[in-house]
């Protein structure tokens, strides 16, 4: 349904930080996108906890935002306003990771448009790229930092010396973090993005359950020190990529060389690398955390929907989920002082296979630590190998480990 009017009716469902965002940005743009669209974008109702019926809000618009977060009601209300011939944006990352096929099914059926730029790397376009500039490329591999409140307290972390807990209310008290974080810091946010990426890149259907995640909240002042000796940046990495015949999904704090083109990412931005033999890689960047970086992700949506047609085709292939894959490690241990620590530690190591490239040992008596970064190596193969050291007598503290990507560009 377009309105014949020149008018163009958005329904807003929700209006808290992205919602309210959105709901400013509109006014302020609408006379550029009437000019660029032909039609002056307008709200014409806005639905929150508190008020807005979305019966009456569908009915009286052309198009559905959906802001609201959560899987329901927001999975019965885009359904619903997609039966109803509307096209629908959301930035709703859960429920696109979780109940994406069907929500694409609808659109395709219907033949509306499904747009969530706004749900990935906030005005990174790194969604628009996989569906339309690279839809005629093979992907080997999608990666980058897709969550900017992990990367901002990671990177404040390595500036200034500040804890886990220290970071992060610094990221609360600028806006970059929820009053509750954790679905930021255990990595589940960027998981979901991951899955939603994964099936654009690779077409084929990945559900969040189906994505291997860690979180920041375990990284600790030191382990950002040692990086410096070892001469490594920590960002939280998405990476999604073939692996034979099969498809690897998954969200870990990694350790880059600087010349990587993530490495020099910092603070509260996004950056996305995709890579392929027909392009051989292309990086995107900007600002991913944020509310009026959303909204203007969103709004971008809007205005590609009143241009149409864009749709998400359905998938045409399902490559098997690999969870066992090859990662070189840093590992930190903490250890007694005494003779034969390091032999110990390299013998338990070779006994599954696992190499160690560099070493350095850092204090003394009861401040004595191991921090070193093995080859890359099975991942199975190297939690047995950290199985074993955990149980030896002379660790004074769990052993540590963290990714290692061990690519070097430049």
């Amino acid at each position: 349904m377009i309105s014949t009017d020149g008018g163009f009716r958005i329904g807003l469902l929700g209006r808290g930080t992205v919602g309210g965002a959105f709901a400013a940005l509109l006014p302020r743009h609408a006379e550029r996108i009437e000019r660029i669209t032909g039609l002056r974008p307008e709200l014409a109702g806005v639905m929150t906890r508190s008020s807005g019926a979305f019966e009456e809000i569908l009915a009286r618009s052309d198009l559905i935002v959906e802001l609201m977060g959560g899987i329901e009601p927001a999975r019965e209300y885009l359904l619903a306003a997609m039966r109803a011939g509307r096209h629908v944006v959301t930035a709703n990352k859960q429920l696109l990771s979780q109940y994406g096929e069907e929500l694409w099914e609808t659109a395709r059926a219907h033949d509306v448009q499904l747009r969530f730029e706004g749900a990935v790397a906030g005005v990174v376009p790194v969604i628009r790229v996989l569906q339309e500039a690279l839809a005629g490329a093979t992907i080997d591999r999608v990666h980058g930092i897709v969550n900017g409140t992990t990367n901002f307290i990671l990177t404040e972390m390595a500036r200034t010396g500040m804890t886990f807990e220290e970071a992060l209310a610094e990221a609360q008290r600028l806006g970059y973090a929820e009053a509750d974080p954790s679905e930021d810091v255990d990595g589940r946010d960027a998981a979901a993005k991951m899955a939603i990426l994964a099936r654009l890149a690779f077409d084929t259907p990945v559900h969040l359950e189906q994505v291997r995640y860690e979180g920041i909240d375990q990284i600790k002042p030191d382990d950002l020190e040692y990086a410096r000796d070892l001469g490594l940046e920590l960002k939280l990495v998405g990476t999604a990529e073939r692996i034979g015949a099969g498809l690897s999904v998954r969200v870990h704090p990694i350790f880059l060389y600087p010349a990587h083109p993530l490495a020099s990412v910092s603070g509260p931005f996004n950056a996305v690398t995709v890579e392929s033999e027909a392009i051989t890689e292309v990086t995107m960047s900007g600002p991913g955390a944020g509310g009026p970086q959303t909204a203007s992700a969103v709004l971008g949506d809007v205005i590609s929907a009143m241009i149409p047609p864009a749709s998400t085709p359905p998938t045409s292939s399902a490559l098997e989920i690999v969870q066992d894959v090859v990662s070189a490690f840093y590992l930190h241990l903490e250890v007694a002082d005494e003779p034969g620590v390091l032999a110990q530690v390299a013998q338990v190591l070779a006994l599954q296979g696992v190499s160690v490239k560099s070493v350095v040992q850092k204090g003394l008596g009861v401040q004595a630590r191991l921090v070193m970064v093995v080859h890359p190596v099975l991942e199975s193969r190297f939690q047995a190998a950290m199985d074993l050291i955990a149980g030896l007598d002379f660790l004074r503290a769990p052993p540590r480990a963290i990714r290692v990507l061990e690519e070097e560009f430049g």
